[in-house]
């Protein structure tokens, strides 16, 4: 049975000479349902939705291009042998943090030349951010990509996933593990969280200090499974240092807030 499985067709659609790829049109459905969800927040917390609008933007395509430059940057010994592969995004190759870099720094200057809260739009933007990793995760699904180590087809029927699912985790005659599903999910409990939160006591910016470090919990026990890990050394994969560092330092940060300033509660 296995030699009659066939991949899912990672090209969407064709127009022209165009090809477009299911990569690129689920992160742009990721980014949509991202920003609906922070323009119902924003109008909650008293921000002009075409503040966001504007924001995302601007940040949306920074994002990505920072992405495309971190990855790359970690993978130079490959792409300098293929320049021609630099550009190609479809292919895959986008590294989260990265992203999450290009997304903050350019809401900071953003928050700064418009006199708006930096704090008060990335709590807004949190869950945005976090249901977008979630759906960008199935781009690498598309892609075969993000996955973990080889399994036998019992084990992926084990978890009781969907055929489709165990299909496309056959690559070249084997089965790997699921890892960009793992993320995924732990991304949209992170969601459903996030939301459950704008009830409680929280402070200014402790959304987002939130996300962050639950993101980096769950991206520090996948990324230990996965077989495609840029590393910093043979032992080190750079994506776990990195949110080991976010982690640490969002609760340090949530720490030095609390107990040094006077902060605004966050449904001020």
């Amino acid at each position: 049975m296995s030699d009659q499985i066939k991949p899912l067709n990672p090209i969407a659609l064709h127009l022209g000479p165009l090809e477009i790829h299911w990569y690129g049109v689920i992160i742009a459905m990721g980014a949509l349902l991202g920003l609906i969800i922070a323009i119902k927040e924003g109008k909650k917390r008293g921000i002009n939705p075409d503040a966001i609008i504007d924001l995302i933007m601007f940040a949306l395509p920074i994002a990505i291009i920072t992405a495309r430059i971190y990855y790359v940057s970690f993978e130079w010994g490959y792409y300098k042998q293929h320049p021609s592969e630099i550009i190609a995004v479809w292919h895959g190759g986008i590294a989260i943090h990265g992203g999450i870099i290009g997304a903050v720094v350019t809401a900071i200057v953003f928050c700064r030349k418009k006199n708006l809260s930096f704090w008060k739009m990335a709590d807004v933007l949190a869950p945005s951010l976090l249901l977008g990793q979630a759906i960008g995760r199935w781009g690498n699904f598309m892609n075969q990509e993000a996955h973990g180590d080889a399994v036998s087809r019992s084990f992926l029927e084990s978890l009781h996933l969907p055929n489709f699912i165990i299909n496309q985790m056959y690559i070249d005659g084997t089965y790997y593990q699921p890892t960009f599903l793992y993320e995924s999910l732990w991304s949209i409990v992170g969601v459903i969280i996030l939301l459950s939160l704008r009830k409680a006591n929280l402070k200014r910016g402790e959304m987002f200090l939130t996300y962050l470090a639950w993101y980096s919990i769950g991206r520090f026990m996948v990324e230990g499974m996965r077989t495609d890990s840029l590393m910093l050394t043979s032992h080190i994969r750079i994506a776990q240092l990195v949110s080991a560092v976010c982690l640490i330092g969002s609760i340090i940060l949530m720490w030095y807030r609390r107990r040094n300033k006077e902060l605004i509660s966050y449904n001020a």
